[in-house]
């Protein structure tokens, strides 16, 4: 009456049914853990002012930084890696521009508190819309994504009030 392809189907199926189910319960287990667990900050801030140029009709800005930061509290057992980063927050004409500066993946091997000294940016502050950046006021800010092995990706940042702030120069250098 049944086949072994209808009893080997059954057993599969079976078997996805319930790694599923174990998938989404390791999933809620940790529903609240990373909105109460956030990376230490200790220090994000701007070390070394390089150079402000008008690179092709647009302000480009080069800079390197310094960042403490323990991103213990973050990891548990679903966290499989960390992609943190590095933004500049500036404001043109009433709108808020983020650009990203620096990244790095940390994954669950690794040391999970990062100590960057007058670290070079990897990607330039550029203003595509023109010449906005002169005298403009500029927050870093650090931001990661949750990877976990299983269940939802979520991102979060440092707050607004404890990142770092400096001023561009108004003259090009």
């Amino acid at each position: 009456m049944h086949t072994v392809w209808v009893r080997l189907n059954a057993v599969v199926f079976f078997g996805l049914t319930v790694l599923l189910g174990l998938s989404c319960m390791a999933a809620l287990s940790k529903v609240g853990h990373t909105l109460r667990q956030r990376p230490v900050v200790k220090k994000l801030e701007m070390r070394k002012f390089r150079s402000l140029k008008s690179h092709g009709g647009v302000d480009r800005a080069l800079l390197s930084f310094d960042l403490d930061v323990d991103l213990t509290p973050a990891f548990h057992w679903n966290i499989k890696q960390l992609f943190v980063y590095v933004v500049a927050i500036y404001e043109t004409n009433g709108r808020y521009n983020q650009v990203v500066l620096w990244d790095k993946i940390v994954e669950a091997g690794d040391s999970k508190v990062l100590k960057e000294k007058n670290t070079f940016i990897k990607y330039p502050l550029v203003d595509k819309r023109g010449g906005e950046l002169r005298g403009k006021e500029v927050t870093l800010q650090l931001q990661w994504d949750h990877m976990p092995i299983t269940g939802l990706l979520h991102m979060d940042k440092q707050p607004l009030d404890t990142s770092s702030k400096f001023f561009l120069p108004t003259e090009y250098q």
